[in-house]
């Protein structure tokens, strides 16, 4: 632990997922105070539970992203609690069932981009005044490859584009204040939510493995620690950024590049 968002009050939306819970464990392991807020009351009372228990400073915000209403209610309860908030981390997100655009209808494709677009600014909304007013915060977005490249789920990746967009909007106008703004666009990362496509066919993971120039899918903990650097003082003067983690994917495609130059055939 080395301390550097030490007292910080962090907002983390989706954190009973698996990013969002290696955002939650790594913000507390650095000295964070933690609103847990992720849809399901449930979920979100038995991890917050679980964390008091090992004597860790968080507060429970069980909310929609959608409900503007309902999520303010929610965090500013949490946020009495804890204190102002610092940081928000706007990591959860809706919709993305939909892979091609064939398979897209106009109710899926206004929800999945309406959903996302409008959840994250309700998000960032529970907290920019405070923010503005104390003249210091930082948010990170958590976006997705898909949002840089065409990988399918359209409806998704161009939310996910567009919150590219918000959040230099972000960081212009809120830099004059002293919040910065940036995102993080993690690429394949092994998580619950591949459950069903693993039920599918239990080599997927494996199987896209080869298109990564590291050399394998990514791992919650490698996007909460790109997240913890955004989020603290050492990235100080970074703000608008849009920070890849996704192990080389959309550095260049070296299978495509060998094929042309008939390299290694």
């Amino acid at each position: 632990m080395t301390g550097r968002l030490e007292n910080r009050v962090a907002l983390v939306t989706g954190a009973v997922g698996g990013i969002g819970s290696a955002i939650v464990a790594d913000f507390l392991a650095e000295g964070a105070k933690v609103i847990v807020c992720d849809i399901a009351a449930d979920p979100v009372a038995e991890r917050v539970a679980a964390l008091r228990a090992e004597g860790l400073p968080v507060a429970a915000a069980a909310a929609d992203i959608v409900d503007a209403e309902a999520l303010n209610a929610a965090v500013g309860k949490a946020s009495a609690e804890l204190g102002a908030i610092d940081i928000v981390v706007a990591n959860a997100h809706i919709g993305g069932k939909t892979t091609t655009l064939d398979k897209t209808s106009a109710e899926s494709w206004r929800g999945d981009i309406a959903d996302n677009v409008a959840g994250q600014f309700n998000t960032v909304a529970t907290a920019i005044e405070g923010m503005k007013e104390r003249r210091h915060g930082a948010i990170v977005v958590t976006g997705s490859v898909n949002g840089l490249m065409s990988l399918g789920q359209p409806a998704y990746s161009a939310a996910k584009a567009a919150l590219l967009s918000y959040t230099r909007a972000m960081a212009t106008e809120y830099g004059p204040y002293g919040v910065r703004a940036n995102m993080v666009c993690p690429g394949t990362v092994e998580t619950p939510t591949w459950a069903h496509r693993v039920a599918r066919r239990p080599d997927i993971l494996a199987a896209l493995v080869r298109w990564y120039p590291l050399g394998r899918v990514g791992q919650p903990r490698d996007i909460a620690k790109a997240v913890t650097f955004l989020a603290s003082d050492d990235a100080g003067f970074i703000t608008g950024a849009n920070l890849p983690v996704d192990g080389g994917l959309t550095a260049g495609n070296q299978i495509m590049a060998r094929e042309l130059t008939l390299e290694d055939q």
